[in-house]
């Protein structure tokens, strides 16, 4: 059996494998474009695949391909979409502008399998021959790479996000738990890195569990603009080549095959023109990887050590963390947080020139958006549930070292604040620093106030929630003379 096949298209004769699904404008991109060795995502092959068998069954009820043919079509199309023919989709991330070149890479696998199809009945249908169904005439009939790749870019991204939401609730939930876990464990609070009042640990853990449900909620409310699809705008928005009703049909059928809700663009032209909804989704990735970041840090420093450090924490020991120092650990999950966070920023900066690089009628940059954004899904959907599982589900706490920087933080002078003044436990944080001696010694030495309000008002565990001064201590300062300055 020969090798290799020859198919003509537009610009001539094309030398394809003998066994290939795709077909002549394939070969040509992967020859022009041997760039990276990366191919397009699973999920934006499968979002075509969605597009292809909506419009097939659109247009089949709308008498505009027949039955016979529309049905292969389908048949195909469900394929690609479970992932049948992954393998044939060669086309580089980086290929010709707006995607023309992994559509058509769609439209011959479909239409190739689509012949099989039908000559298992019909008898003939062999590969590159379209004796039955050509990939422009009726795979792509009343469809243009303009209005099918940023529909199914778009869908390709909801559905990549549905793997997320889970990955971001299981985090959320674990430092629920851990909230829970170290809220009886007191610690010093530190801003600008310094001594500050005490909080529990709890309630940092209880903070982070906020911010990742603030950055899933906000990527969520970002997505929505992704679900008002251009479909049926055909090559300039303008519709031609479509019947008046195939629009709204085809987006109803491709929401029902998805489950996600979607809609038809009320201006085709402007979801031609525009997306800026990726620029939302994607500078909304930006945010959850900045929070992760923030937090990645926070876990460092905490568990920094074991003996020169914070030490309040302590992560999960994962692997060797040397290969010259013996027994040392590294904080591998709090680190692959930040890499894997960077590099999410990154894309986001590369999907920011491609929306904005559109002209006229078109964005010919959408397979860059595509790649960077759904490559972002994916790796933090996967960073994320290792973090979760393997780093913040078995942190513990150092509760000794959490006491012992709580008690000793010079901050504690803060409650004597309504108390004595300002400036007067301003002058004792001083002596405290340069004596050693802790804020209570001090207080008491002083006779400021008594040990029934020393052991109230410099409670540091009475400092991590909202309370109101001691009546006698209060009635007492403000009797007290006042020095004026």
């Amino acid at each position: 059996m020969p090798k290799t096949r020859k198919e003509k298209d537009s610009l001539g004769v094309v030398e394809v494998p003998a066994r290939a699904y795709y077909g002549a404008q394939t070969a040509r991109a992967v020859q022009n474009y041997p760039i990276s060795g990366m191919r397009a995502h699973s999920v934006l092959i499968r979002a075509i695949g969605m597009v292809k068998r909506a419009a097939a069954e659109t247009n089949r009820k709308l008498g505009l391909v027949d039955a016979h043919r529309a049905d292969a079509i389908s048949k195909a199309a469900q394929e690609v979409i479970d992932g049948k023919w992954d393998e044939e989709f060669l086309v580089d991330v980086f290929q010709a502008g707006a995607g023309v070149s992994l559509h058509m890479n769609a439209n011959e696998v479909i239409a190739n399998r689509a012949n099989e199809i039908i000559g298992e009945k019909a008898g003939g249908g062999k590969l590159g021959e379209y004796a039955h169904v050509h990939p422009n005439d009726h795979v792509n009939y009343g469809q243009s790479t303009n209005d099918v790749f940023p529909s199914a870019m778009r869908l390709g991204t909801l559905l990549a996000l549905e793997d997320l939401y889970p990955v971001l609730d299981s985090l959320a939930g674990t430092f629920d738990k851990k909230a829970k876990k170290f809220d009886s464990i007191l610690k010093s609070g530190r801003t600008h890195l310094q001594d500050a009042v005490p909080i529990r640990l709890g309630q940092e853990f209880a903070a982070y569990a906020v911010a990742i449900r603030k950055a899933r909620a906000n990527i969520a409310q970002q997505s929505d603009g992704l679900r008002e699809l251009g479909l049926g705008g055909s090559a300039v928005g303008t519709g031609i080549n479509t019947h008046p009703h195939y629009r709204a049909q085809a987006i109803a059928q491709l929401a029902k095959l998805s489950g996600e809700k979607l809609s038809p663009a009320k201006d085709m032209r402007w979801a031609m023109q525009s997306n800026a909804c990726m620029a939302d989704v994607s500078a909304a990735l930006r945010s959850l990887a900045l929070e992760i970041i923030r937090i990645s840090n926070d876990l460092r420093l905490l568990a920094s050590g074991p003996n020169t450090g914070l030490a309040e924490i302590v992560l999960p020991s994962l692997q060797p963390g040397s290969s010259i120092m013996p027994g040392k650990i590294n904080p591998v999950m709090a680190e692959l947080a930040a890499m894997v966070s960077f590099q999410v920023i990154g894309n986001d900066t590369a999907v920011a020139y491609a929306v904005q690089a559109g002209q006229l009628e078109l964005n010919v940059m959408m397979p860059t958006m595509a790649y960077n954004i759904l490559q972002s899904i994916t790796i933090l959907a996967n960073m994320l549930h290792q973090f979760d599982v393997y780093c913040i589900a078995g942190i513990t706490a150092n509760r000794d070292r959490c006491q012992q920087y709580a008690e000793s933080t010079v901050s504690l002078a803060t409650a004597l604040n309504p108390y004595i003044g300002y400036a007067k436990a301003a002058e004792i944080v001083k002596e405290s620093v340069a004596t050693g001696r802790t804020i209570v010694d001090l207080a008491r030495e002083k006779n400021l106030l008594s040990e029934k309000e020393i052991a109230e008002i410099l409670d540091p565990r009475r400092m991590t929630e909202p309370q109101l001064p001691l009546k006698a201590a209060k009635k007492r300062a403000a009797a007290a003379p006042r020095h004026k300055n």
